[in-house]
């Protein structure tokens, strides 16, 4: 019998983005690679697996199918709302692979609308202030059932 499980927005999250094939996806549309065959080109994937992956997506609201071509009928994948929010999940967890992962100098680098190399940060909304284990705690928990 399987014990019991916190209900948690992360576990959620990642019912939906939490897999290799639908992270790197949605990296390949972060870089404006939108049709399928590119995509399976640059994440190695297989085609029916992405196919899956990307179904998953769109099921989610993340990414929305939009016809490029009638005959034969042709698709491309474009970020919803829901997707361009992911921006800074997936920048924050480049840079940590980037500084505890991968060895050597990070293969991919953003630069911000600054002109400055982006190196991401969460803050605090409210005060500006890093937020930093430690120094926030949960107001309320989800309920393990």
């Amino acid at each position: 019998m399987p014990g019991k499980a916190r209900n948690c927005s992360i576990a959620n999250a990642l019912a939906v983005v939490g897999e290799r094939w639908s992270l790197l996806a949605l990296r390949e549309v972060f870089f404006g690679i939108r049709r399928f065959d590119q995509i399976v080109l640059n994440t190695g994937a297989s085609r029916d697996i992405l196919a899956t992956r990307l179904r998953t997506l769109v099921e989610a609201g993340v990414l929305q199918k939009q016809q490029y071509e009638q005959h034969p009928p042709r698709y491309e994948y474009v970020l919803t709302e829901a997707g361009r929010a992911l921006h800074p999940v997936l920048l924050a967890l480049m840079n940590w692979g980037d500084h505890y992962i991968t060895e050597g100098e990070p293969p991919t680098v953003w630069e911000h609308s600054c002109g400055q190399v982006l190196n991401p940060r969460t803050i605090c909304a409210a005060c500006g202030e890093d937020v930093k284990l430690g120094r926030s705690t949960p107001l309320r928990l989800g309920k393990v059932t």
